[in-house]
């Protein structure tokens, strides 16, 4: 097995890690608002800062799944032109498209990790019940737009790959 296999191999559990544990926090965030809303109607009062933990909770779900969910093709995707061309230009759009959205969550981890790193040297904290640091929270932000640059990558690679197969079948033709 050679190492990119191995990575890949590595990259691919991390994700579904990773996305286990956003379907983990949405079934707990599931259960705190079902909880939540009994406590208030019927024991008529509620959990301070609930309210802030289901919001945080939104931003670590989509980030910790988002590169999993891209690898599963899940996220929706405008193709009423794609259907329309003929494969090979259908992967050159894909091989674009991919490129783009690696290029751009590149930029998205960078410019976040740089966000996080002041965050956490400056002590910043989000007002509110819990006033948790606010490194903490934004944290997700650079880590998942890592992953998702590492998928687009794979998919950028995989598109091209696919091109390359529909170019030299054209050309035996």
């Amino acid at each position: 097995m050679n190492l990119r296999t191995k990575c890949s191999r590595v990259f691919d559990s991390s994700n579904s890690v990773l996305a286990v544990m956003g379907a983990i926090l949405l079934i707990l965030v599931m259960l705190s608002v079902c909880y939540n809303v009994f406590t208030r109607y019927f024991l008529h009062f509620t959990t301070a800062g609930m309210f802030e933990i289901w919001e945080y909770s939104l931003l670590y779900m989509t980030m910790l799944g988002a590169a999993w969910l891209l690898k599963k093709e899940g996220h929706v995707s405008v193709d009423i032109v794609l259907t329309h061309l003929k494969p090979r230009a259908q992967a050159m759009v894909n091989i674009i498209t991919s490129m783009l959205g690696a290029l751009m969550f590149l930029a998205l981890a960078w410019y976040g990790s740089e966000v996080t790193w002041r965050l956490f040297q400056a002590g910043t904290r989000i007002p509110g019940d819990l006033f948790p640091p606010q490194g903490a929270i934004v944290i997700i932000i650079p880590i998942g737009s890592f992953l998702l640059f590492i998928q687009f990558l794979r998919r950028t690679y995989g598109y091209f790959t696919g091109w390359r197969v529909i170019a030299d079948k054209e050309q035996r033709l």
